[in-house]
């Protein structure tokens, strides 16, 4: 089965086709960098009028790339939440479109279970059951994963998402947008015992916080403007990755779960490749990263969930598919 994924969530536009569900025939990604940099974070309107602008090229570039004809795809999957409701929309109406144009079923996918399909792609012989952490700019969360298309979300932040808070301190340090990767660069130079950050709620629970880590960094600016760069990215980027490993390797032993899988941008942030595994390993717990390209927002995750929603859970989808972009993953 020739699978077209469609992916339009935020930021990047991307078009990907897929054999069974698993052979990644093509996996193209625009992203609009360059254009939301001038703003200091992401403009939906400004994105969904890129979404249109660059999505009809795309797909037909991604076909191409593919070697395959628009006769030959048989199902269509598309991101329909959580997101931007504007970028969401535009992905959704393109597949709509080729759904009825081609005759062929249109299968609405949630952004979340996506990322988890990140995993399927690039370890098909290791599958559930795992413990999920799904950790971007806009979500962080842990999920117990028991099986394909079943999920239920056991901890989360509670405010700001971790790649949030640390592309929002890159900024106030000049690094652009999106400033998380920079950070990620200069923190390899500098110092993580250098500045004593806070890790918020480390010792309960399994939700996070880290609203509280960015105050404290902006204090820390305000009271010492001359603090090495290099040093103040290292002991933030730290805070943050020993918070996330914590909650993750907490709640595999919880459930009892011998792996846990990292999916989402930030799972492509060296730091977090080190120090989980490492931490991970103590309680006799593997753990499973994505190479970066399936890690960023890509529509070849899309059309994996969408061929397993289609082949083993007989969703159909429905042309009537509103988007949301609140959507939950257990909801």
């Amino acid at each position: 089965m020739i699978v077209l994924g469609i992916e339009t969530s935020c930021d990047e536009t991307s078009a990907a086709v897929l054999r069974d569900g698993e052979a990644i025939l093509s996996n193209l990604v625009y992203s609009q960098t360059n254009l939301h940099a001038r703003y200091g974070g992401v403009m939906p309107e400004a994105a969904s009028r890129d979404h249109l602008r660059k999505l009809p090229g795309l797909l037909d570039e991604a076909l191409a790339t593919a070697g395959i004809g628009w006769g030959e795809i048989a199902l269509v999957g598309v991101t329909y939440g959580p997101g931007l409701v504007g970028p969401l929309l535009v992905g959704m109406a393109h597949a709509a479109g080729i759904a009825v144009a081609r005759n062929i079923p249109l299968v609405g996918v949630n952004h979340l279970a996506a990322h988890l399909f990140a995993h399927k792609l690039s370890e098909p012989e290791v599958g559930p059951p795992f413990l999920g952490l799904i950790v971007s700019g806009g979500h962080t969360l842990l999920a117990a994963v028991p099986r394909w298309g079943k999920y239920k979300v056991v901890g989360g932040t509670r405010d700001d998402a971790a790649g949030e808070a640390l592309d929002k301190v890159g900024r106030l340090l000049g690094l652009g947008y999106p400033a998380g990767p920079r950070m990620d660069e200069l923190a390899h130079e500098g110092d993580p015992t250098a500045i004593p950050f806070p890790r918020p709620m480390i010792e309960s629970g399994l939700d996070m916080s880290f609203a509280g880590l960015k105050t404290a960094a902006v204090y820390w600016l305000r009271d010492r403007p001359k603090t090495s760069v290099p040093d103040l990215c290292a002991s933030y980027l730290e805070a943050v990755v020993d918070v996330l490993a914590e909650k993750a390797v907490r709640a595999a032993r919880r459930l009892s779960l011998d792996r846990i899988v990292v999916v989402g941008g930030v799972a492509a942030n060296r730091r977090l490749r080190e120090a989980l595994p490492a931490r991970a390993s103590e309680r006799e717990i593997e753990v499973s990263f994505p190479p970066p390209s399936l890690c960023t927002d890509n529509a070849a995750i899309v059309a994996a969930c969408a061929h397993h929603r289609f082949t083993e859970l007989g969703c159909t989808g429905s042309l009537a598919l509103s988007p949301d972009p609140n959507l939950s993953l257990d909801g």
